[in-house]
């Protein structure tokens, strides 16, 4: 089946748009062959759940392997590396923390790339620069193989709930490839254009978002000084022009939602250190671009120091307890 992917694309490349057709029909065809899945961690391990249920068999392996042992109960079959992933499946997601972490699973020495076979579809759903998204598209090509990435929104519950919302970017004529699989984890995937796009457009999202939730945060303390019943303040600001998603969805004061992290000692969630990374990389492409980003750049600083002050493996939201500890409360 691999051989006739790649025999398709070869086709394609000389613009034959029944070929183009065709190529889709293949992948289709071959729906419930295996999908290796490589990063088991908060986020990857509820989504390769998801293509389980959905009835995909899924080859899977972790750099912890007790990450693995769930997913293993639930009729997954568990490998020793990314490159023995790639040796049994041609259709293959990843979902890792870092630029580095990505290129060390695609590239490194039991990388992805030393057994792939050609025609693999390689999806990659971590938040990096999308400068090694391209990176990696390049030397996946030359091994015969297309990669793209998809990155996601929504937080550990959606990823349980399989209702993400990736932004892909890569080659459009393997989008209907992708989002065959992607819909079994999300509510909404949407295409962005070329290699790369889908990074650009989540860590735009995230720089809003980091900016919103500490702006909810001041504005919910704010409001508790000033002698308002935090749960009153989030009504009216949800009914009012100040509504966000950090307000109405994840607001960041303790008692005001349940299942959200502030209820919950800030445990889950949307590591403090995820969100300083992905504001990082806001910084290096706002710089590369010469684009400003007063409040992206401030809010970057914001959660480095909360990094550094024991605030690193608590959600994000925890920028509410921060500020009110910064005061002397």
């Amino acid at each position: 089946m691999a051989a006739l992917f790649r025999g398709s694309r070869n086709l394609l490349l000389g613009g034959t748009k029944h070929v183009d057709l065709a190529f889709v029909s293949s992948r289709s065809m071959a729906s419930k062959t295996p999908i290796g899945f490589v990063g088991l961690g908060n986020m990857g391990s509820p989504m390769a759940k998801n293509l389980l249920r959905n009835g995909y068999p899924v080859i899977a392996t972790d750099v912890f392997p007790e990450s693995c042992k769930e997913l293993q109960d639930m009729g997954a079959q568990v490998v020793d590396s990314p490159a023995d992933v790639a040796e049994k499946a041609d259709r293959i997601l990843t979902m890792l923390p870092s630029s580095p972490n990505v290129i060390e699973v695609y590239t490194g020495p039991n990388g992805i790339l030393k057994k792939v076979k050609k025609g693999t579809l390689l999806i990659d759903s971590s938040t990096i620069d999308p400068a090694v998204s391209r990176e990696m598209a390049v030397a996946a090509e030359k091994m015969g193989a297309v990669f793209m990435d998809a990155p996601v929104s929504g937080g550990v519950g959606a990823a349980s709930l399989a209702k993400l919302t990736f932004m892909v970017g890569g080659a459009e004529e393997e989008y209907n490839a992708a989002q065959e699989l992607l819909t079994c984890m999300g509510a909404n995937v949407v295409y962005c254009g070329g290699v790369g796009t889908g990074q650009a457009a989540k860590i735009c999202n995230n720089m809003l978002l980091a900016i919103g939730m500490i702006g909810t945060a001041e504005t919910m303390n704010l409001g508790i000084r000033l002698g308002l019943d935090p749960k009153l303040l989030a009504k009216i600001l949800n009914m009012s022009s100040g509504r966000c998603w950090s307000s109405d969805t994840y607001n960041p004061a303790p008692g005001v939602m349940e299942g959200v992290p502030s209820a919950n000692n800030y445990l889950g969630g949307f590591g403090t250190t995820l969100m300083a990374k992905d504001l990082g990389l806001a910084q290096n492409t706002a710089t590369n671009t010469k684009t400003p980003i007063p409040l992206g750049s401030l809010a970057h600083q914001i959660f480095r120091v909360m990094c550094a002050r024991g605030y690193a493996n608590k959600d994000f939201s925890s920028v509410f307890q921060f500020l009110r500890e910064e005061e002397g409360q």
